[in-house]
């Protein structure tokens, strides 16, 4: 059995339209926030791209300016020159000529040199190199160009350097930041609305149905339009509907057995009540009268039987009511069919002696079911106290428990030689308060329950039941065979 600690709590679910909009929401921010990055990067290659190409340029022209002169490296930069570069990059540039022989020619002696672990760009037709230094506490990007010169007594390489520093760059890398992250959080916010309206459009079927639920009545019982909800949540709505028509069975059973009830019970107390005023008026008409006090005790056995009819009755609606819902998953267990039979069998003997009926049991096997004992109990009982009520004297009740391997059931039968029951009503017999006439003729105080309480307990259990003659029965006594036949366990 499981213990109310082990059992845990359902954790509630929250909102369908919450979930939906996370759902949509945060992947797509992952997606924005990965794309952002990635533009972001992007325009930063290009950006670098189009600067590297701007300071090219400016150390192209300035290696134009580079010459030889009497055998010397000489270079003609002009501070005219210099102020439009940095006009041109909106930085300041720093510029270092070296000769062939790596001497010093022009511009800023201790620009930081060309490391030797840098390659040679592949984008551009030239010997150009592009680092990142720092120079003068400032971050700048350096070009190293190696720029071929010669005249009628030499010839060589000479080494221009020119470097910028990164205040234009970090300028235009700011405006691109600002602007991918404007334009993906605009992206975000208008997706983020449109999502809001389809998640509300797409529930709102939901959402009506859950406005109707709310506005039925308890005692409106009808099914939903399955068709007015999305395909996806249709298997729900059958299922509240196939619910609700279990439900409105059930109500109509119980007001049908609560009328059934009142009106057999009805009959019984209306007796009881008549005989108790007929005893007080005799009571007191003849309080000393030795005929009154017989009377009187006629009148009493009178309610007890009445009362003792009474009780059976309430008993057999209990039982019929208890048959109806069937028995709970956790009473199911295996049980001995031949064993529960076999004390059937034992309770009724003595109601079979006073009749002098001969009350007999035949099993040759114990035979296992899977089902609720009480219920067997009930039923075998049911059968065997018809039986034996409907028995005349000197008759004989067999109960048979035997196994078919055929079929793989469980077969029990319970045979009389009473009166029977004729064919024309063996399917009304089973419901509730019905009685054939020649029953009635036969027991006067039946309630009509037994075999009804017999059907329903074999339906909760697989099981099916049919009514035939009794095999050695005859027109004046035909009487009756039951067999009720169970899954084999």
């Amino acid at each position: 059995m499981t213990s109310s600690a082990a059992i845990k709590p359902i954790k509630s679910l929250g909102s369908l339209r919450g979930q939906l909009l996370r759902w949509i929401l945060a992947p797509l921010l992952l997606v924005v926030a990965l794309d952002a990055f990635s533009v972001y990067r992007n325009a930063l290659d290009v950006a670098d791209l189009a600067y590297d190409r701007a300071l090219l340029a400016s150390t192209r022209a300035l290696a134009e300016r580079v010459s030889v002169v009497d055998g010397k490296v000489v270079a003609d930069v002009p501070y005219v020159a210099l102020d439009s570069f940095e006009t041109d990059t909106l930085g300041r540039i720093y510029y270092k000529v070296t000769g062939t022989h790596g001497e010093f020619v022009s511009g800023y002696e201790d620009l930081p040199e060309l490391p030797t672990d840098v390659p040679r760009s592949e984008i551009y037709p030239a010997l150009v190199h592009f680092y990142h230094a720092t120079y003068q506490n400032q971050a700048v990007r350096i070009a190293a160009l190696y720029q071929p010169v010669y005249d009628d007594s030499m010839r060589g390489i000479a080494l221009i350097q020119v470097g910028e520093t990164m205040d234009a760059r970090s300028n235009l890398t700011r405006q691109i930041l600002f602007s991918t992250l404007w334009r993906q959080g605009l992206l975000v916010m208008v997706a983020a609305l449109l999502v809001w309206f389809a998640v509300r459009l797409v529930l709102r079927p939901l959402m009506q149905l859950k406005a109707e639920v709310e506005a039925r009545s308890p005692a409106d019982l009808a099914d939903f339009d399955a068709d007015r909800v999305h395909k996806e949540v249709r298997p729900l709505v059958a299922a509240m509907n196939g619910y609700m028509g279990h439900l409105q069975a059930l109500i109509t059973w119980q007001r049908r057995f609560i009328a059934d009830a009142s009106h057999q019970l009805r009959t019984p107390l209306t007796v009881l009540k008549t005989q108790a005023e007929l005893a007080l008026r005799q009571l007191e008409r003849n309080p000393n009268d030795v005929r009154g006090c017989q009377d009187m005790r006629e009148i009493v056995e009178s309610i007890a039987g009445t009362t003792e009819s009474t009780a059976h009755l309430a008993n057999r609606l209990l039982t019929l009511a208890r048959a109806e819902h069937g028995a709970k998953e956790s009473d199911i267990e295996p049980v001995s069919l031949t064993n529960i039979t076999r004390q059937v069998g034992m309770e009724h003997a003595p109601a079979a002696v006073r009749k002098q009926i001969d009350l007999s049991f035949d099993a040759s096997e114990e035979v296992m079911i899977k089902g609720h004992a009480l219920l067997l109990h009930e039923l075998i009982s049911n059968l065997v106290d018809n039986a034996i009520h409907y028995t005349t004297m000197n008759g004989r009740v067999i109960l048979r428990v035997r196994r078919d391997a055929v079929l793989q059931r469980a077969i029990l039968e319970v045979e009389d030689s009473g009166i029977g029951i004729p064919k024309e009503d063996r399917e009304r017999v089973f419901s509730a308060f019905y009685r054939s006439p020649l029953a009635q003729q036969q027991n006067l105080g039946g309630a009509g329950l037994g075999l009804s309480i017999v059907r329903d307990i074999s339906l909760s259990h697989g099981g099916d039941i049919a009514l035939s003659d009794a095999d050695d029965g005859n027109a004046a006594s035909p009487g009756l065979k039951i067999t009720v036949g169970f899954p084999l366990l």
